[in-house]
């Protein structure tokens, strides 16, 4: 099997790399440049029509995209360690952190980045005050995490799981597009941190 994928910061991508890091796994992988356009080629969308990277390409030619997706079908694969879970509560309690995170953190910072950083500004229509108010709101969506962290090692108590790696690019990519943690979130920054350091 083949990995398509893009350098950092591209969040997605390296949500992949960072759970194949924490299984042990190297896959083969062909880097698409998405300043280049590379990831809108038609070679590119002859296997993921949605034009995005990653995405996951059998030997059989079958093509697996969607980055949880693409990990839940490598956590099968290879069960150890289990970054969803060991039963259906873990499974349960792990998808349901990871969907907190895509909704209440992913969709306002992927809409400040799209309406209101200089480099999506030829790819869009920019709403300056559509960025203004997702901004707000994925600020308020950190200080959510906070709460929900404090007390606790990982999202899902003391597992660590694809929920984690979750987070974690997605705040790391608010951080690359100016929109850093605030200065009261101090159980989220120590996670942060915690997080940060199993990479170094």
């Amino acid at each position: 099997m083949h990995l398509y994928t893009a350098a950092d910061p591209a969040p997605n991508p390296r949500r992949i790399r960072l759970f194949l890091q924490e299984k042990g796994l190297d896959l083969p992988a062909i880097e698409l440049s998405l300043f280049a356009g590379e990831h809108k080629a038609v070679e590119a969308l002859a296997r993921n029509p949605r034009g995005q990277v990653p995405f996951l390409e059998l030997d059989d030619g079958r093509v697996l995209a969607e980055t949880v997706a693409i990990c839940r079908y490598l956590d099968e694969l290879h069960p150890e360690p289990p970054l969803f879970g060991q039963d259906a509560w873990q499974r349960a309690e792990t998808d349901m952190w990871v969907r907190r995170v895509e909704s209440t953190l992913g969709v306002p910072v992927a809409t400040v980045w799209q309406h209101g950083h200089p480099m999506t500004a030829k790819l869009l229509t920019q709403i300056p005050a559509t960025a203004d108010a997702a901004r707000v709101r994925a600020l308020d969506a950190m200080r959510w995490f906070d709460t929900q962290l404090t007390g606790r090692t990982w999202l899902a108590g003391n597992r660590y799981t694809i929920a984690d790696i979750v987070l974690l690019t997605t705040l790391d990519f608010a951080d690359w597009i100016g929109l850093a943690l605030p200065g009261d979130t101090p159980a989220l920054a120590d996670w942060q941190a915690r997080a940060t350091a199993r990479y170094a």
